[in-house]
């Protein structure tokens, strides 16, 4: 970095969405080496207070700046050349540490990227660094990273949801205009909802998962992060479509999303199911989302308040038996012989593989683990595993039907606003509920955003909106025209107290 730092001039592009960046870029106003260092600035500031990431990228910051910059001065520059993005470390990246903010792999560096990280690289993104997590993604609050807490930028002693809390808040913060998440239960569009930006979940088997660390196969994909519905558009254009490595995702053209905003909302179907408005909602919380739906009526939507979904309420027992056996296949490779952490002081190698297990991984790692393995286990898998599956079936044909007379639906992201740290970690039933409103789209694979909508008590609420398999194109559509009919997804949280803004 240079010596005096970046200017006043500099973060202030730095605060803008990645588009307006791109744009400063192409013109020649700064260079992306200039950008790349004042985010880096101030992600490290901020980082004390904030707890967003895990690993930072200095060097392979600037690297890829530099390369930027070369990039832009041939013309043969990218939407995303230059922008400043974070990674969740859920992600494989080539040579960098990858933790899944687990002991278990403290110190694994992956000999890949991931597809998604791929294709950034090649769409010339400038990675400032490795965004802290739920352990393994198993949280909705990003208090159980094995390394570090992560805050809510708009009250420190609030979560920033999870499980992808780091890349929500470093987003709010305005260190990056952009972020990679993951969504298994709701970890993309929770975490945006109660940081005050959005977020979407694509259609299963829209986003490559290979090379991600993996919770749940069968219901994760990887997702975008941004202060804005076009940042997302870019984002999710980048990494989505077609890859050889991963026969899930799905063979489906890959179309330019911005090509729909133009369209706005005026004739736009809209479903609001009540299932979602769930005992224990907060009232700040149903009104700033009955003003948002108000706002689409207003505007041109044809909106319909009658939409029924019956099979929702059983989506978070479903969820609590599909992913904890998913998990408990995936996590069965940790055993301490091949990669990650292993405890060799034992009398046996059974005792070596149990003491690995019982110190790499945390509680509710360990919880949900055991949870799977009894729904998997011989006598039960047709009681729990199977009837698990079978209601998930009538769940996307709940979803299917409700959709095949709308365009969208309109729901709450979460029930409450971001509950304090430590709320909620000595009851893990109460944490769960938490992810109610979204848990339903991954069992369904349907895509869902979030998009800000409002405020309670000074802290974000989040608007939900689900399309129909693989038009996200309507979702992105929706929530651009909401943003041009209001103003919440600008604004931006009290600055932290060294945010690197005044260097």
């Amino acid at each position: 970095m240079s010596s005096s730092g970046p200017s006043a001039d500099v973060f202030a592009v730095l605060d803008l969405p990645a588009h307006e960046q791109a744009a400063r870029l192409r013109a020649g106003d700064l260079t992306a080496r200039q950008l790349a260092e004042a985010a880096l600035a101030r992600v490290h500031a901020q980082d004390a207070s904030l707890g967003a990431y895990i690993t930072f990228m200095d060097e392979e910051a600037l690297a890829q700046a530099d390369e930027a910059d070369a990039r832009l001065r041939s013309g043969n520059a990218g939407p995303l050349t230059g922008i400043p993005i974070g990674v969740k470390d859920l992600l494989s990246t080539k040579g960098t540490l990858t933790t899944a903010a687990s002991r278990m792999l403290e110190g694994f560096r992956p000999i890949i990227d991931c597809t998604v990280v791929a294709r950034l690289r090649e769409a010339g993104a400038v990675f400032v660094g490795k965004t802290n997590l739920d352990e393994f993604a198993m949280g909705s609050s990003t208090e159980h990273s094995a390394f570090a807490q992560t805050h809510n930028p708009w009250d420190l002693a609030r979560v920033p949801g999870g499980s992808s809390g780091g890349s929500a808040a470093t987003v709010a913060a305005g260190g990056v205009p952009l972020s990679l998440g993951t969504d298994t239960g709701g970890s993309i569009r929770q975490p945006a909802a109660l940081c005050g930006i959005l977020g979407l979940k694509p259609t299963y088997g829209r986003v490559s998962r290979f090379g991600v660390i993996a919770f749940a196969s069968s219901l994760e994909q990887v997702g975008p992060f941004g202060r804005d519905a076009e940042d997302v558009a870019l984002l999710l254009q980048a990494i989505a479509g077609l890859d050889p490595n991963d026969a899930t995702t799905a063979p489906v053209p890959v179309p330019d999303y911005r090509e729909e905003f133009a369209r706005g909302i005026e004739g736009l179907r809209v479903g609001v199911p009540r299932d979602f408005f769930v005992e224990g909602m907060e009232d700040g919380v149903r009104q700033a989302v009955e003003d948002a739906i108000a706002v689409f009526e207003r505007n041109g939507a044809v909106v319909d308040r009658d939409v029924a979904l019956p099979t929702v309420s059983a989506a978070l027992p479903v969820y609590y038996i599909i992913a904890p056996s998913e998990a408990s296949a995936n996590l069965a490779r940790y055993d301490g012989v091949k990669y990650g952490f292993s405890y060799h002081d034992a009398a046996s190698m059974w005792e070596e593989m149990e003491q690995t297990r019982g110190r790499g991984f945390g509680d509710e790692v360990k919880r949900r683990i055991m949870i799977g393995t009894y729904a998997l286990s011989a006598g039960y898998y047709d009681a729990y595993y199977l009837k698990a599956q079978k209601v998930r079936t009538l769940i996307r044909r709940d979803f299917d039907a409700a959709l095949s007379n709308h365009d969208l639906l309109l729901t709450p992201t979460a029930p409450t606003v971001a509950f304090r740290l430590g709320a909620k970690t000595d009851d893990p039933l109460a944490m769960y509920l938490n992810d109610l409103c979204t848990l339903p789209v991954n069992i369904a694979g349907n895509p869902g955003m979030s998009v800000p909508c409002g405020f309670s008590e000074g802290l974000p609420v989040g608007l939900q909106l689900i399309g129909r398999p693989f038009e996200e194109a309507t979702l992105l559509r929706a929530a651009h025209a909401y943003g041009t009919f209001t103003d919440w997804h600008l604004r931006r949280p009290p600055a932290l107290a060294s945010d690197g803004a005044g260097a």
